[in-house]
C-alpha cells in the first residue's frame, strides 16, 4: 500500500512540475536507501540525465512565472507532465508492490497508465486554474502561483517519500481544491453568458 501511495503522491507532484519528482526521486535513488530504482530505471540516477532535467527545472520555472507564456509552457507541458508521472510511478516500485498482485507485477504498464492518469487530472486542474489567476490578478498572481505550485510539487515528492501514509491527505485536499476550482470556473463562465 505505501509503495502506491508513494507512486500516486509522485505523480501528483508531477502534474504540477514534471521535473521536481523526477529529480528527487534520482538524487535520493543516488543519496538513501528509500528510492530503490526497478531495472530498467537506473537511467534516472545517472548524473547526466540528473543535469539534464536540471536545466529543464531551471526553464520551467523560469517560463511558467510569466504571464501567458505559462499558458503556452502548460500546453506543452500537457504531454510531458503525465509522461513524467507515469516515469515516477513505476520508477518507484509501485508497480511491483501495487497490492503485492502477481498480475500487476506482471503488466508494468498498469503503473505507467495510473501515474499519467493522475498527473494529467493534476495538470488539467493547473492549466485550468492559471488562465483564470492570471485574469483575476491582472497577470500578477503568475508567479505567486507557479512558486507555490513548485513548491507544492517538491512537497508532495518528498511527503510521498518518506510519509506516503499523508498523501491520502493530500490527495483529499487535492480534489477539494479540483471542486473549488471548477466551481469558480463554471461561475465565470455562467456570469459572462448572456441572459
Amino acid at each position: 500500500m505505501f509503495a502506491t501511495l508513494t507512486g500516486l503522491g509522485l505523480s501528483t507532484a508531477a502534474g504540477l512540475n514534471a521535473y521536481i519528482p523526477l529529480l528527487v526521486v534520482g538524487v535520493l535513488a543516488n543519496f538513501t536507501d528509500r528510492v530503490k530504482l526497478p531495472d530498467g530505471y537506473a537511467w534516472l540516477s545517472n548524473w547526466g540525465v540528473l543535469a539534464v532535467l536540471a536545466v529543464l527545472l531551471l526553464a520551467e520555472v523560469v517560463l511558467d512565472k510569466i504571464p501567458a507564456v505559462d499558458s503556452v509552457n502548460d500546453m506543452i507541458q500537457t504531454a510531458v507532465r503525465p509522461a513524467s508521472g507515469g516515469v515516477v510511478f513505476s520508477a518507484t516500485s509501485a508497480a511491483a508492490e501495487l497490492d503485492n498482485s502477481t498480475w500487476l507485477t506482471e503488466n508494468p504498464w498498469l503503473s505507467w497508465v495510473l501515474g499519467i492518469l493522475v498527473a494529467l487530472a493534476v495538470h488539467a486542474l493547473k492549466a485550468t486554474a492559471r488562465p483564470v489567476v492570471n485574469v483575476g490578478t491582472g497577470g500578477v498572481g503568475a508567479p505567486v502561483m507557479s512558486t507555490v505550485e513548485d513548491a507544492g510539487s517538491l512537497g508532495v515528492s518528498l511527503v510521498a517519500i518518506f510519509i506516503p501514509l499523508l498523501v491520502i491527505v493530500l490527495l483529499i485536499g487535492l480534489a477539494l481544491l479540483a471542486w473549488w476550482v471548477i466551481r469558480k470556473v463554471r461561475r465565470r463562465r455562467r456570469g459572462r453568458s448572456p441572459g
